[in-house]
C-alpha cells in the first residue's frame, strides 16, 4: 500500500472521530491518489478506541493503532508515521480530530508538494487566521510561533500549527527516534530538522476554528516545555 496516509491521534475523542474520519475521506479521494486514515487512539477511555475499530471494520481505508496508555501527541504520531512508513506511505498528513483543522483543505495540502517537501496549514500567513479564541490563547499561540522563529532564525511563521504534509523523504531522513518534545515543542522540532536538512518547506493559508466538542488538549504544561525546548534545539543542531 502506498499513497497518502492521514494520522490522526485521539485521546477522548468519541464525539468526533466518526464525523471527522467521514468527512476527510471524501476530500481525500478527490487528490486521485490511493489515501488511508490511520487512527493512533491512546486507550481512550470514553470508547474512542471501539469507535476507531468499528470504523476500520466498515471502511477498508481505516486502521487503528492502539497505544496502550496517554503519551502524548509526539509520541503518539511518530508511532503512526512509522507504522505509514512501514506500509510504504508517499505523503504522510497531520490533522487535529476535533475539526479544529477543516476537512475540506487537505487537498490544498497534498497539491502543494507538487513544489515542496513539508506543507504546512498555515494560521499566519496571509488569508489564514484563526476563529472562536480568546485573547489569552490567540497570544499563547502567536508567541510561542514568533519566539520558536526568532531563536532558531528560520523564516517559518506557523512553526507550532499541527496540521502537515509530508513527503516520505522527509520523515525517512530525520532520526524520528531522538525527537523528544510533545505538543508545540513536536510540531516545532519537526519543521526545524526539516528545515535544517535542506527539505522545501511552503506555508498555505488555513483558517483555524475552535473544537466543536469536547475538552481542549492544551495546557501550559505543554506551552511551557516548547519554551523552554527550543533554545536547546538551536544549541544542539548548532
Amino acid at each position: 500500500m502506498s499513497g497518502v496516509w492521514l494520522v490522526l491521534p485521539t485521546y477522548n475523542e468519541a464525539e468526533n472521530l466518526e464525523n471527522v474520519v467521514r468527512a476527510a475521506l471524501p476530500h481525500l479521494e478527490t487528490t486521485g491518489r490511493e489515501h488511508h486514515v490511520l487512527v493512533v487512539d491512546d486507550n481512550s477511555p470514553d470508547g474512542t478506541g471501539r469507535i476507531a475499530d468499528a470504523l476500520a471494520a466498515e471502511i477498508e481505508a481505516v486502521e487503528v493503532l492502539h497505544r496502550t496508555q496517554k503519551d502524548g501527541i509526539g509520541p503518539a504520531y511518530l508511532a503512526g508515521f512509522g507504522l505509514a512508513l512501514e506500509r510504504g506511505a508517499e505523503l504522510l498528513m497531520e490533522m487535529d480530530s476535533d475539526f479544529s483543522h477543516d476537512p475540506a483543505d487537505l487537498p490544498r495540502l497534498v497539491a502543494a508538494t507538487e513544489d515542496a517537501d513539508l506543507v504546512l496549514g498555515s494560521r499566519y500567513v496571509p488569508g489564514g487566521g484563526v476563529t472562536d479564541w480568546g485573547l489569552g490563547r490567540r497570544l499563547l499561540s502567536r508567541g510561542g510561533s514568533l519566539y520558536a522563529q526568532v531563536i532558531l532564525g528560520i523564516p517559518v511563521r506557523d512553526l507550532t500549527g499541527g496540521f502537515k504534509c509530508f513527503r516520505r523523504a522527509v520523515l525517512d531522513t530525520l532520526d524520528l527516534s531522538s525527537v523528544g518534545a510533545d505538543g508545540y515543542g513536536f510540531q516545532i522540532e519537526v519543521t526545524y530538522r526539516a528545515v535544517q536538512a535542506g527539505f522545501r518547506v511552503r506555508e498555505v493559508p488555513i483558517v483555524f476554528r475552535d473544537r466543536r466538542v469536547g475538552a481542549s488538549k492544551m495546557s501550559w504544561n505543554i506551552a511551557a516545555e516548547a519554551f523552554w525546548k527550543v533554545p536547546l534545539l538551536r544549541l544542539r543542531r548548532g
